[in-house]
Parts: C-alpha cells; sequence; structure tokens
C-alpha cells in the first residue's frame, strides 16, 4: 500500500511510482517522521545542497531581524506547520495566506505577527486549523525553468534509482501518464554509488546546458550523499530550478526515512514534530501500536494491518462504521493489550469494540489476558464481541470463561451473526468469544 509522506514545504503527499515500467514498486516507510520545512532545508544545507538562504523566527521581532540579516531583494515569509495549502489557508488572526512575498523587512515582522500565535486554517488542517508557533524567513529566489529529480528505493532493482523529468514543478504522476518519454531513470549501483557519467547525463536529460550541466550533476551527487547519510528512502527534489542568475537550487523537496534505521539516525528523529499530531496516535505509537483514528463508532482491535483493513471493509459491509484502523502486529505483550483497550475506551465515539485477532502470528493467551484485565479495570461500559483463533485458542477460551463475562461459540461465520449487534450498539458491557 501506498504511506503518507510529508514534504519539506509541509504539505501531505503519497509515495508513488513514477517510472513507465509496471515491473516499478518503491518501498514506504513503516510510518512517517514529521518534520517541518526549515528541518528539511537544514539537512539538505549540511549535505552542501544548493537551497535559498534562510532563518527561523519564533516572534515577530525575531522575523523582521532575520528580514533584515538577509539583505535579500525579495523575501518570502512561510508559516512552519505540517500541511499542505498553506498559501491559500486563513488565519484566525483575520490574516490570508501562510506564504507572503515582500521586498521590505518591516511587513516581514507585520506580517509575522498576524502568524505567530494564531491559527493556520488550510484544505489539510481540522477545521479549526494549526497554531503557528515558528516561521521561516527565507530568501526569493527567481526560478527561471523547474525540473523533477528524485531518488527512491526500487525493488525491482534491488536498490536506490535515480528519476528525473524536464517537466518539474506541477504533478509529476501526470507527466508520467501522458509523456512517459519525459521520465528519466538510472539505477544506482550501491558500490560504486552515483557515478560522474550517471549524474551528468542525467542533468542533461533534465534539460540542464553548459556550466549547468555540471553544477546540476553536482547537485545530483550531494543529494545522493544526502539520502545515504540520512537512511532515507526516498529524496524527492520539485522542483529543481534554474535561476537567471545561473544557479541550480532545490526549491522544494520531500525526505522519507527508514523507521528501522532510528537506532542509527537519533539526531534526525529528535526532530519529529509530534506537537501537530492526533494524541491517541502518538500514545499508540508510544505502545508500538499503529493506530489511525476514522469517524465512525465502533472500535476494531486487530493483529496484521491486511486483517485489518479487511475487519473495518466487513464492519462497512455489515451497515456499520469503524472507529479506527488498530494493529497490534506480531509480538505483542498482555501490557499492550491493556493499552490498546485504554485508547479505544477513551475514544467518546466508540458504541461498541470488535476484536478479531489471528494467532498464527500472536500468543491468543496473551490477548486474552489482556482483555480479561482490561474489562476489570477499565470497567467496559460498551458491547465487546472477541474473536481469537489460532494459537492456544482452547485456552484462551476456558479463560474467558471463566471470567463469566463471556458465552461459547464456534464458526467462521461469526462475524456475520454478531456484526449486527454491534451496530445496535447497546450500552451493556458483554463479551462474546466465539
Amino acid at each position: 500500500g501506498r504511506q503518507p509522506v510529508l514534504s519539506e514545504a509541509g504539505r501531505e503527499s503519497e509515495s508513488l511510482c513514477l517510472a513507465p515500467s509496471p515491473q516499478c514498486t518503491w518501498s514506504s516507510p513503516r510510518r512517517w517522521l514529521n518534520l517541518q520545512e526549515y528541518q528539511s532545508k537544514k539537512l539538505m544545507q549540511e549535505s552542501g545542497v544548493a537551497v535559498q538562504r534562510f532563518y527561523v523566527a519564533g516572534t515577530a521581532s525575531e522575523a523582521l531581524e532575520a528580514a533584515k540579516r538577509l539583505n535579500a531583494k525579495e523575501i518570502v515569509l512561510k508559516a512552519q506547520i505540517l500541511a499542505g495549502g498553506r498559501g491559500k489557508g486563513v488565519f484566525d488572526s483575520g490574516l490570508k495566506g501562510g506564504v507572503h512575498l515582500t521586498k521590505d523587512p518591516a511587513v516581514v515582522g507585520e506580517l509575522a505577527n498576524k502568524m505567530l500565535g494564531f491559527n493556520l486554517t488550510t484544505k489539510q488542517t481540522p477545521k479549526d486549523g494549526v497554531k503557528v508557533k515558528t516561521v521561516m524567513v527565507a530568501e526569493a529566489l527567481d526560478i527561471s525553468r523547474e525540473t523533477y529529480f528524485a531518488i527512491l528505493m526500487d525493488r525491482s532493482c534491488n536498490g536506490p534509482v535515480m528519476v528525473g523529468s524536464p517537466q518539474g514543478g506541477m504533478d509529476i504522476e501526470e507527466v508520467a501518464a501522458s509523456t512517459p518519454e519525459l521520465i528519466f531513470k538510472e539505477v544506482i549501483d550501491i558500490f560504486e554509488g552515483v557515478r560522474d557519467e550517471q549524474a551528468l547525463r542525467m542533468a542533461a536529460n533534465l534539460g540542464f546546458k553548459g556550466p549547468l550541466q555540471r553544477q546540476a550533476a553536482d547537485q545530483i551527487k550531494r543529494l545522493y550523499d544526502l539520502f545515504l547519510k540520512v537512511d532515507a528512502t526516498q529524496v524527492e527534489v520539485n522542483p529543481l530550478g534554474e535561476t537567471p542568475e545561473g544557479q541550480v537550487v532545490c526549491f522544494d523537496a520531500k525526505i522519507n526515512f527508514d523507521d528501522n534505521a532510528e537506532f542509527r539516525q537519533k539526531a534526525v528523529f529528535a526532530m519529529d514534530d509530534m506537537t501537530e499530531s492526533d494524541p491517541t496516535e502518538t500514545e499508540a505509537a508510544k505502545w508500538d501500536l499503529k493506530y489511525i483514528g476514522l469517524d465512525g463508532n465502533i472500535a476494531c482491535f486487530v493483529n496484521g494491518a491486511g486483517l485489518a483493513m479487511a475487519t473495518c471493509d466487513i464492519i462497512d459491509l455489515h451497515g456499520g462504521k469503524p472507529a479506527n484502523f488498530l494493529d497490534l502486529g506480531g509480538g505483542v505483550k498482555e501490557r499492550q493489550v491493556y493499552e490498546a483497550f485504554k485508547l479505544l475506551t477513551a475514544d467518546p465515539k466508540v458504541e461498541a469494540i470488535l476484536v478479531n485477532i489471528f494467532g498464527g502470528i500472536v500468543n491468543c493467551a496473551i490477548i486474552a489476558n489482556g482483555i480479561t484485565k482490561a474489562c476489570r479495570e477499565l470497567e467496559l461500559k460498551v458491547p465487546l464481541v472477541v474473536r481469537l483463533e489460532g494459537k492456544k485458542k482452547k485456552k484462551k477460551k476456558k479463560k474467558q470463561l471463566s471470567t463469566g463475562r463471556g458465552n461459547g461459540g464456534d464458526g467462521t461465520d461469526w462475524l456475520t451473526s454478531h456484526l449486527r449487534m454491534l451496530m445496535g450498539a447497546a450500552r451493556l458491557s458483554e463479551c462474546v468469544c466465539v
């Protein structure tokens, strides 16, 4: 499946295969790391990648001072939130737009005063918006030409590939669909890295000529250095632009990080901005639970992403609406089961809970112990349907029946017979084990 990722500019996007070959599949991390635009720019700067000069400010006076220090012909002021559509957003201060251009440093201070501490609402934020705590003050550069460039992991090539197009600054998926001949691909040898001739060939394919071709090739090699340095699974620059002054600049980028490399990328992951994340999802992550809140009233408690999605579909098929996506995964412990129930029961929308566990990757007795502990200590007030199938099934059934809270049953059509009970969401505590 496709995993949401966050761009340098904070917009939510998706990691897609752009190459015209149907065999191409690029991997995505298990979860996404939320970095603000200025944090991504800093990582790029540290690897020698050309970006606009910028400063970060937390107050209007700091923004004004930053604008003066830039000493630029034109300045761009950007509100820093983890959402797209900032340019067309609206602040509750009355200011329209989270991105502004000006040639007057004094105006930067005035605009920052109407941004900082106020909520910015865009098409990707909650209806009440997100409070802006930081702004980025950057040098505004003209772009004479825009191209697209990315380095991504490609399973069909067993390693990283470069993908580029002279048609940048637009939806690259549309370019791949309408003019696939304008998508260029170079496989990177993981032992040799990006060779000079590869970088120059890609720069030429992107349309850079003369001295700009060598400059673009140098940027391509530096982006690959960044890709390796931060254990990225994707570094996408759109646009990789050319300025009238003859500069090649990375104007906007999104970076995906390999979650499995967190142990050696502590400095990068320490930058993770959780302040805008859903509190329930943040708490779930502490217990290594994969949780996504939904709009329904039937909580799902499942192991395995595929089974979790199928369970949500079955609930919908029978006329209900799932309240969440919750994947326990394998190797779950009793405490995680208990904490998962605490999260589910804390949601005021939840009027019933459905547990669907396949014991092939988890011990059913552990799940049963966690459930019974939760039932006793959390004083469950909503209907509960439990299905545990697989390892130690008989032991878990004996365990739950001994609590006096459930009744037994068998058969593979348990969902059909019990989902209708959940639809009514009676305000009674009941545990049905089948």
